[in-house]
């Protein structure tokens, strides 16, 4: 490996991956009890996607954002007659976002960026030990 410090590179770079998910989730669940109009898309939940980073020798790299996908803009119609944007049969649009999904999600992220953050702090030990062998 060409870099020495590769290894926190590759943690530094999950972590940023667990990050933009985190606020992902963070969205979806901030306007999960979003009303419109059924003459207007829903709030669409936001799926992250990831992809492999690689350096220029083709070695791994970490990981990497490499766009985001949305879920449905028909979302779910559900019968609100008192609601200010019923229309006329009575029905309001809401975006069709789980909170158990988005829990587990959640989780998992946070998990995940907690592993990257204790590999940096693991290979961070690592290396100054190993720097201070030599004075």
């Amino acid at each position: 490996m060409s870099n020495v410090f590769g290894t926190l590179g590759v943690a530094t770079s999950g972590m940023g991956v667990y990050k933009v998910w985190l606020n992902a989730v963070a969205d979806n669940v901030a306007n999960i009890n979003n009303v419109v109009a059924t003459d207007t898309p829903a709030f669409r939940e936001r799926f992250v996607l990831v992809e492999p980073a690689v350096d220029s020798s083709g070695a791994g790299a970490g990981a990497r954002v490499s766009g985001v996908e949305f879920g449905d803009p028909e979302g779910r119609v559900s019968y609100e007659p008192n609601h200010p944007l019923a229309d006329d049969k009575g029905m309001v649009r809401r975006p069709d976002v789980d909170l158990t999904d988005q829990m587990v999600y959640m989780q998992l992220a946070q998990r995940g960026y907690q592993a990257n953050v204790a590999t940096f702090e693991h290979a961070k030990n690592a290396y100054e030990t190993i720097l201070s062998i030599g004075r």
